[in-house]
């Protein structure tokens, strides 16, 4: 079945934020003590997304099966960064594919599109971080010529 990926627009955040609550349990899941995961995380990301539309550094890309949205792509340019020594940079946040609609080549699509709008943003790089385990998707993204840069760890103070 084919599929196509486009801009996001007000009609799409809905089922948009119903697969970054799924984004978001997958990693709480994974790590309870590092990801957060509210009560009304749908809710929150509607409202966040609904905000992002408007911001002309933002992107929030769809990939469509049958007019129904099967995976979305988040993305933005990222001003310098003293913390992370990092200059300004396009960042990838967030990317999920339905898992009945995966191994099509839609989380392929879906970043590469991305890292083609924050190209044209005037994103010299793009970065992006992904769970430590998650192996698939650093092969996808070593596939796609990301490399590893950095390790994020956590140690809890209580």
């Amino acid at each position: 079945m084919a599929f196509s990926i486009r801009l996001a627009n007000q009609t799409d955040l809905r089922a948009v934020s119903v697969l970054a609550g799924r984004l978001v349990r997958q990693h709480h899941d994974a790590d309870p003590a590092r990801f957060m995961l509210p009560d009304d995380v749908e809710e929150g990301y509607l409202w966040w997304f609904t905000r992002e539309l408007e911001n002309a550094q933002a992107v929030i890309l769809v990939a469509t099966m049958d007019s129904a949205v099967v995976g979305y792509c988040y993305g933005r340019i990222e001003e310098r960064d003293w913390n992370a020594l990092r200059d300004r940079a396009g960042a990838l946040h967030d990317i999920y594919v339905d898992e009945a609609a995966r191994r099509r080549g839609i989380a392929r699509a879906l970043v590469e599109a991305m890292v083609k709008r924050l190209s044209e943003l005037g994103a010299p790089q793009v970065v992006l971080a992904t769970a430590w385990d998650n192996g698939s998707a650093q092969s996808l993204f070593r596939a796609l010529g990301f490399r590893p840069t950095m390790i994020e760890m956590t140690r809890s103070t209580k």
